[in-house]
């Protein structure tokens, strides 16, 4: 043996450690131009990554799970999100703005434009109403699909 040989560390072959129980049984199916189709819509719907684990999930009899996603539920929850957080910073700001028509104006002017706010503040709740309305006739119409 070499005297430089000895003085380095043994050396593996390098690579990935071997798995247990390696997957190495292939099996080959042909589809029509049909079928192919439906196997796609089938495998695209499931959710999964893998095609080789939608395969074995289907010849083992695992559960098949849909995930659907509907583009204008997502789109109306979404627009119903962004006009909420709207409505709520039109409350949060209603405290600021009343303090400012106290300090602001006369006590006479105040009580006008208080008038003016009590107004849009009552057209406010109406919408809010029409918000929660909305909802619950989505909610109705998504629960029953």
């Amino acid at each position: 043996m070499n005297e430089n040989a000895k003085n380095f560390p043994k050396r593996g072959k390098g690579g990935r450690s071997p798995k247990n129980d390696p997957a190495a049984y292939r099996y080959s199916v042909n589809f029509t131009a049909v079928e192919h189709a439906r196997f796609l819509t089938m495998f695209e719907q499931s959710g999964l990554q893998s095609m080789a684990r939608f395969i074995a999930a289907r010849v083992f009899g695992d559960e098949f799970r849909v995930v659907k996603i509907d583009r204008s539920a997502m789109e109306y929850v979404t627009k119903l999100t962004s006009f909420y957080a709207q409505f709520r910073s039109v409350g949060t700001n209603y405290n600021q703005v009343v303090k400012e028509l106290h300090s602001n104006f006369s006590e006479k002017k105040a009580l006008a434009l208080l008038y003016k706010l009590e107004k849009a503040t009552i057209e406010l709740v109406e919408i809010g109403k029409n918000i929660l309305e909305l909802s619950e006739e989505f909610k109705e119409k998504w629960l029953q699909k």
